[in-house]
Formats: structure tokens, sequence, C-alpha cells
């Protein structure tokens, strides 16, 4: 049977107006019926409901019926049974308190206690959330806000031999719900992740996709990879706003959250090595020789997946359109970095500028050296890397900041990288001994044969006749414009040249 709705508000206003009426001298029985069959009782009750209006200064106050409720040692006890009110009532009675029936005890730990409170008795704060509400953020335009988190793919996969499940990074646009890039490990994400993430999301050209740019703010978690100071350098660089929400609080960021909860039912469920796959009786897996796919393979197939999600899957909050359809029908401005510039910003920078020596940049306990390196021996750089990956750095002028190459670990460098290297270093030995023929060459001073006795005249000579000609034939050049007035002197002054008089000299 449904609850009669309280209708205390309701019948207090009617009786209010029955007074009014009683006061003018209009109130009849004819009203007093039409309230009564308007709440379905008796003319008799709407006299009480009257009288009791006259008794409280006009104000209709019906008396509360009386209802248990719990106290605070009944409360501790149905926590002590995680939400159990039969227990609790069982041990409340064993105590000889003066219950009502478990039914009524019921009533009372569902009005003391919310049913989020009582799931979260029972189950924990992850069941109580179940029962919070998050309000709808709005949209906004393309790059407006990005969303980032990590999942946990619940897939094995063989990495070096091992079976490992990877983690996923990526960046998800919260107008339009389109992945603009991610990043894959096999192991737990590192800040490293994140900056390769990063840079696959922002790209915008053949091999990153449509989708990219520069955002105006991204949402992240309190993960200490997001929190940490090299990636906050690169939003930074970037303009771009971060916005740390709390923690434990996926709704702040629900679309990221939804592309980890359609990743996991829509792909890893049908690849093997599923670990939340059926088992058998004592938890032995149904196929236990399944083979596992290989980390590149696992890696194809989630880039295939984005690529359907972003062209193929409708989402209603959209319109029923696809990621990429939303994408395109925006007209927001797409702000873009080069990717020389996005190189930069998205590397940690070491702190002090080193000096390249003859055995490369010393940095680590380790060399690094390049091809580009040749005849700079000497010179102070700064060196930019990328976490977790040692094997290679990049190297900036300190003053200007240009980039100027990048520098491979000595004992990693691959035989091609080795033969640059010394391609490179015989380059500068042949340069610098062609220099210095041609300045030996040039030193010798040569003359011109002669049939009569005269001075020699040196071959690269200009005759004094020939100099003054090409001097004159020098477009818009005037030696006298050029000159000094104290250097060359005036000519005389014409014989019919008169110089003024002084205007102070008498006249005769």
């Amino acid at each position: 049977m449904n609850p009669q709705p309280d209708l205390t508000t309701l019948r207090a206003t009617a009786v209010h107006r029955l007074l009014s009426l009683e006061q003018q001298g209009k109130l009849t029985r004819t009203r007093i019926a039409g309230v009564a069959d308007a709440f379905g009782v008796d003319r008799r009750t709407v006299d009480r409901w009257l009288t009791n209006a006259r008794n409280n200064c006009g104000t209709y106050t019906p008396t509360a019926r009386s209802r248990f409720e719990l106290t605070p040692h009944m409360l501790d006890a149905v926590a002590r049974w995680r939400g159990n009110a039969t227990a609790a009532w069982r041990e409340l009675q064993a105590e000889h308190h003066d219950l009502p029936s478990p039914a009524t005890f019921h009533r009372a730990v569902n009005r003391a206690l919310s049913p989020g409170m009582r799931a979260g008795l029972r189950h924990g704060e992850n069941a109580r959330r179940r029962h919070d509400i998050a309000g709808r953020r709005e949209r906004h335009h393309r790059n407006y806000a990005w969303e980032t988190d990590h999942v946990e793919a619940s897939v094995k996969v063989m990495v070096d031999g091992h079976p490992r499940k990877p983690w996923i990074t990526w960046f998800v646009d919260v107008a339009t719900s389109a992945i603009c890039g991610l990043a894959i490990t096999p192991q737990r994400p590192t800040r490293e992740a994140v900056l390769v993430a990063v840079r696959d999301a922002v790209l915008i050209d053949e091999h990153h996709g449509p989708f990219g740019g520069v955002p105006d703010r991204i949402r992240v978690d309190g993960g200490k990879e997001f929190l940490c100071t090299t990636v906050q350098e690169a939003l930074g660089a970037l303009g771009t706003e971060r916005i740390v929400l709390p923690p434990y609080t996926p709704e702040g960021k629900g679309t990221v959250e939804a592309v980890n909860g359609a990743v996991k039912k829509t792909l890893f469920t049908g690849m093997p090595g599923y670990t939340h796959a059926p088992t058998l009786r004592g938890g032995k897996p149904v196929d236990p020789d399944q083979p596992l796919l290989r980390f590149d393979a696992f890696v194809a197939l989630v880039r295939d997946w984005v690529h359907r999600w972003n062209h193929e899957h409708t989402i209603k909050d959209l319109e029923g359109r696809t990621p990429a359809q939303a994408w395109n029908d925006d007209t927001a401005l797409i702000e873009t970095v080069s990717a020389e510039d996005l190189h930069t910003y998205t590397l940690e920078r070491h702190g002090k500028p080193l000096t390249i020596n003859n055995t490369g940049v010393r940095w680590k306990r380790r060399d690094y050296i390049a091809d580009w390196m040749h005849g700079f021996a000497g010179e102070k750089v700064t060196l930019r890397y990328l976490p977790d990956h040692d094997h290679r750095v990049e190297l900036y002028d300190p003053d200007t900041g240009r980039h100027l190459g990048p520098a491979f670990m000595t004992n990693q460098a691959t035989p091609q990288q080795v033969r640059d290297i010394k391609r490179a270093q015989r380059r500068e030995a042949d340069r610098l001994r062609a220099q210095l023929k041609k300045s030996e060459k040039n030193r010798r001073t040569r003359y011109a044969a002669a049939t009569e006795p005269q001075p020699p005249t040196p071959l690269d000579a200009m005759p004094e006749e020939q100099a003054l000609e090409h001097l004159r034939n020098l477009d818009g050049f005037d030696m006298q414009a050029q000159a000094l007035p104290d250097i060359v002197p005036l000519p005389a002054p014409a014989e019919d040249w008169t110089t003024p008089t002084d205007p102070d000299q008498d006249q005769t």
C-alpha cells in the first residue's frame, strides 16, 4: 500500500482560510463541508481542526503522534553490527532495553540512517558513494578542458617472457569525449608516461590524428606522477591550467572514468588472459594454458579500440554523434604547438649547464656523444631528458635555448650512430685540412711576369688609375660628400664674388 502524503501544511492553510471567513461572518457549513470533502474526512473532524486553531492563537498545530526513535546507544549497536538491525535489536533486547517490536525498530533505523549510510555500514565507503548525487558538468567547447587518468588493464600480456598487466594513461576531451592521446606501459606509469601521453595528445599531424591542440585546463587526480614538477612545468609552458581534484572523487572527472569503464567492458573482456574471467571450483582458470598476447600486440589492439571509440562509437549525451563528429562540428579555434617546441616543454631539465669534453657530455656517471659535437669540446650545454629513458638526452644552448641536437649513451649507441659519429669526425678533419690549404695558398704572394726592368707587381694588386676609375664608377659614391671639411680644402672664391658686409659696420 502506498503511503499517504503529508498534508499538514495544506491542512493548516485551509483552516486559516476558514478562520478568516469566520472573523468576517461568512463561515457556513457549506464551506466546512467543502474542506472536509477535499481532505476526505468528516465535517466534525474539520470542526476539531478549527478548535485546535482557536486554542493556538489562530494557528493549526496538530498534536504529533508519538513514535519510537533510536538513542545514540542504539545507533552504536546498529553500527557495531554493520547495519544489521535485527542483530542489533537482539543485542539490545538481551541487555533488557525497553524496545518495540522488531518491525518498529527497523522503521526507526530506516528513519535515522539514510540508504547510503546503511550501505556504508554494510560494505564500506565505496558502497556509500554509490548513493551520492553528482551534478553533470557542462561540456563547453573542444579543448576547454581535458581529463586524464591511469587504468590498469585487467589482462595479462607477455613482457620479456613474463606475464604482466599493462597500464594505460590517456587524455580525454570533455566537450567531445574524444581520446586525444595515450601512453601504454608494461608497469605502473610514472611521469615519463604522462609526458609521452601529453605529447601524443597535443600534437596534430599524420601520426597523431585530428584530435589535440593546447587545452585550457586539465583535471588530474592526486597521483604523484601528475603532481610532479616536470609535468607542472610542461603544462605551464603550454599555458594550460592544472586542476587538482580531491582524492577519491571519480565524479570530478566523469568523462575519462566513462572511457575507463568502456575499455574494460568492450575490449579487455574479449582478450586472452582476462583476469576476471569465470573460474572453476577452487578458483582454477578454465583454460590455464591459454596463450597470452605480446605487449606490442596488446598496444595495437588498444590503438584500434581508440580509433573505433573516436570514429564509430556514438554517445547519447552528444546527441547520438561520434566523438569525431562532435569534434568536427565544433568551431572553437585550436591552438597548436610545433613538434620542436613541444619536445622541449615535455622533457625534464638538468639543473646546471654541462661541458662538452673529449668523451662527450658527462651526466650521471655516463658519457653521451653525438656526431654534431665535433669541434664543440669545451662549450657549455643544457641537458634535458625523458625520465626512465637514459639512453638518449637532448642538448640546448644555455644562452639562447636553441636545440643543438640529441646525444646517446656511449655504450648503448647503435652501429649506425657510431658510423655517423666517425663519419662526422672525418668530415670535420677534411674541412679543417681544406681550410688550412686555402689559407696557406692565399698567404703566398704571386707576381706578374715582366719584360721591362721594373719592380715586381703582385698579380692581385690593382693599378692606381684602375682603382681611381673603379671608385668613380661606384653608384651613389661621392668623395666630396663623404669627405670632412677639414680634410678636403674648399676651392678658392671667384673674382666677382664679394663678401657680405657686416650689418653693424657704418655705411658710407
